[in-house]
């Protein structure tokens, strides 16, 4: 005759196995839409790309707190820029720099020339949080000695530097006149269809005087440039 433990403790049954598997199947069964969003939740806190033997943090919940500071602080000081509400941010970050690139950003560094750099401090760390590094120049003199030892994923000038009102155009032009076809976004006071039609012209991806059109247009530009890079 076989005999059964009466004892759990005796028992060859791994019972907190059992009941820990119970447990998890209760909660997939009663819970599962909102596992399902705490996991994609959590896909979007962090990534690490580690390229290089360096590790990159690509960190959208803090890329969007950042854009909106920078959305928040344009629109107060320039009353033609319409606020952005928090979800319109986050799907900014999201659609515009989605963790499956963060690999492309990680190895990616940006010439930024301005000025005043401190104006834009809140836009470049939105940038950095997915990884990207900046290398920042206050004149065009500065930014071409820079391109003449180091190349770029991208560029970003402001417009207007002492004594040139037209110095993101007289880079620009510089830039393209020696052959370099680095992405070249300028960001100033103005996005309107003229402006935006004349740095086309001069060879530029775009102008723009919006944080989160800035975001969009510099993180598509570094994943072209990436793809082109590879090709070859």
């Amino acid at each position: 005759m076989t005999y059964f433990p009466m004892n759990f403790a005796e028992a060859t049954v791994p019972w907190n196995s059992v009941i820990l598997a119970l447990v998890v199947v209760f909660f997939l069964i009663f819970f599962k839409g909102s596992i399902s969003k705490i996991l994609d939740r959590l896909s979007q806190l962090k990534f690490k790309a580690d390229k290089s033997g360096l590790e990159v943090s690509f960190d959208t919940v803090k890329a969007q707190s950042e854009l909106a500071q920078a959305v928040k602080s344009k629109s107060e000081s320039d009353a033609t820029l319409e606020p952005l509400d928090r979800r319109e941010i986050a799907q900014t970050v999201l659609e515009a720099a989605p963790n499956r690139q963060a690999a492309r950003f990680a190895r990616s560094d940006v010439l930024w020339v301005d000025d005043r750099p401190d104006n834009n401090i809140h836009e470049r760390k939105a940038f950095e949080a997915i990884g990207l590094r900046f290398t920042l120049a206050r004149s065009t003199e500065e930014a071409l000695r820079i391109l003449k030892e180091r190349t770029f994923a991208a560029i970003i000038s402001d417009m207007g530097r002492p004594p040139d009102p037209r110095a993101g155009y007289t880079l620009l032009d510089t830039v393209r006149h020696k052959g370099d076809k680095t992405p070249f976004i300028i960001y100033a006071g103005s996005r309107s269809p003229e402006h935006q039609r004349e740095t086309v012209k001069h060879g530029g991806q775009g102008c723009t005087n919006r944080p989160d059109e800035l975001f969009r247009l510099v993180t598509k530009s570094v994943i072209e440039a990436s793809n082109n890079s590879e090709e070859h």
